[in-house]
């Protein structure tokens, strides 16, 4: 074989990730409002002076600091631009049922913070 061939294996997503993204897809919707397709998969990147607007106000450190950095960018208008990837399912990805309720606390936890002004937002 050609030292200079890559073979990449397209693989699709198994039922059960579907089903937990459009779930989550849904929660996340609900919590932080339109306008974001994926917040969990992909890159971010930010301008220094975003950056030090979202992350001086971030209180989620785990599973759903994607979120907040979505509501947090809109709640100050920094404008987020979306740029679609091919999907490609790695055997042996860490996708873990088990993580679905920690996932959700924190969404609930940070819509409930923002909403009732326990969590301050400092400009």
């Amino acid at each position: 074989m050609d030292p200079r061939v890559i073979v990449h294996f397209m693989f699709q997503r198994k039922w059960y990730r579907n089903f937990l993204m459009k779930g989550f897809h849904l929660v996340v919707l609900l919590a932080a409002g339109p306008g974001i397709r994926d917040t969990q998969c992909g890159f971010k990147m930010f301008t220094r002076a975003a950056a030090r607007k979202l992350f001086t106000n971030i209180r989620l450190k785990r599973w759903c600091f994607d979120v907040e950095l979505v509501y947090l960018c809109k709640w100050f208008r920094i404008p987020i631009i979306e740029i679609s990837v091919n999907w490609s399912e790695i055997p042996g990805s860490k996708v873990n049922p088990l993580s679905i309720p920690n996932m959700l606390w924190e969404i609930g936890l940070m819509s409930v913070g923002y909403r009732t002004g326990m969590w301050k937002i400092s400009t």
